[in-house]
């Protein structure tokens, strides 16, 4: 079978930026060093365009989990511009298409069914699907986006005054424009590049499937801090509309902080999350199946899958009736009703539920604990 044509102005960007990178900036660290400036300098150009990325290529536009004011939009345009990864609208035509299509050898752009290496570089050196160029009819909305089109229509010369006039200023005001373009540059660059290619690749082969196992989508701690929170990537594929990651506060997601941050002062608004009892849910399922799988090889399997089926009925029973009852309180809370019959009857009957729910979530997890054993 013949291959794909290659992309060549793709394979010489990696080759470049990445013998630079992995040659000239130790050869240069070694004879001439860098300094503190410039060390800063390049971790805070890393975060600021991986998180364009991350928050506005992917959570802004991609998901539309938010909405953003102008100025927000404009500064997140030029620093994914800054990261090189094509403009916002191929970008979210790409990413469209890899959730719709998720693990589709043929559909998906970056399968991981088709391997690491694939899913993380490959998929960019030839060119694969035809028309990935010109057909952006999945991304209409973003085509009436007056910065999407003033990016896509001047990529070019946006990305080489973003990475290269930037740089080479901030290196001409510190007193070194090469040793800056090198290392806040060059070197950045081929860092967020590879950083965020880990989403495509490690974040669907390493991990753990807490909320689903129809994708290969894995969450990992590990990766959420080297990808600005984006290693929670099994919850972000069955919830793609949530503009959070990491949904716990103690969870690594900086582009979640920042996009909540930037709310409080009106820069962003209509943040999207998924019900918690949607969450939940889809939580207890899987733990059913997970248990149910590891029961089924026992003798007296049947009795312990009964057994395990109904405390899961039971669950799901609670938790319908509990965030029910929430809406309910939140309603008459709204309404400003304080010391109403009707206040005092609902908060009570929430409370009530709240405790049965939080009984059976013992009893379920008890459950889940004595699954590996008993199998």
């Amino acid at each position: 079978m013949k291959k794909p044509p290659i992309i060549l102005t793709n394979i010489l960007v990696f080759v470049v930026t990445g013998a630079i990178a992995l040659l000239a900036v130790p050869l240069w660290a070694v004879t001439m060093g860098f300094d503190t400036v410039e060390i800063v300098t390049a971790i805070v150009l890393f975060y600021f365009t991986g998180m364009s990325i991350t928050a506005g290529y992917h959570r802004l536009w991609s998901h539309k989990t938010y909405d953003a004011h102008i100025s927000v939009r404009i500064i997140l345009a030029i620093g994914g511009a800054m990261a090189l990864q094509n403009s916002i609208l191929h970008w979210s035509s790409d990413h469209r298409v890899h959730h719709r299509h998720v693990d589709d050898n043929d559909k998906d752009p970056y399968s991981a069914r088709k391997g690491l290496w694939f899913a993380h570089m490959g998929w960019m050196l030839r060119e694969y699907q035809k028309h990935r160029y010109d057909d952006y009819s999945n991304c209409r909305d973003l085509q009436k986006d007056p910065v999407v089109m003033w990016q896509h229509k001047y990529y070019l010369p946006i990305v080489l005054v973003a990475n290269f006039g930037i740089t080479g200023l901030l290196g001409w005001i510190n007193g070194d424009v090469l040793s800056m373009i090198l290392f806040a540059g060059v070197f950045r660059l081929f860092m967020v590049h590879h950083v965020t290619f880990f989403i495509n690749s490690l974040a669907h082969f390493w991990g753990n499937q807490p909320y689903t196992d129809k994708n290969t989508a894995r969450d990992n701690g590990i990766l959420a801090f080297f990808t600005f929170g984006e290693g929670y990537h099994n919850y972000h594929h069955i919830f793609e509309y949530d503009y959070r990651n990491g949904i716990y506060w103690w969870q690594f997601d900086p582009t979640k902080w920042l996009i909540r941050g930037l709310s409080f002062v009106g820069l962003t608004t209509n943040l999207r999350r998924v019900p918690e009892e949607r969450i939940e849910k889809a939580r207890a399922a899987m733990q059913l199946q997970e248990a149910s799988q590891r029961l089924s090889a026992l003798p007296d399997a049947d009795e312990l899958l009964q057994k395990v089926q109904a405390e899961y009925d039971l669950l799901v029973q609670k938790m319908s009736a509990y965030y029910a009852a929430k809406k309910r309180l939140m309603n008459v809370r709204k309404r400003c009703l304080k010391r109403s019959v009707e206040r005092l009857e609902i908060d009570f009957h929430y409370k009530e539920l709240k405790h049965a729910l939080a009984l059976q979530k013992e009893k379920w997890l008890q459950l889940q604990t004595l699954a590996p054993q008993l199998a």
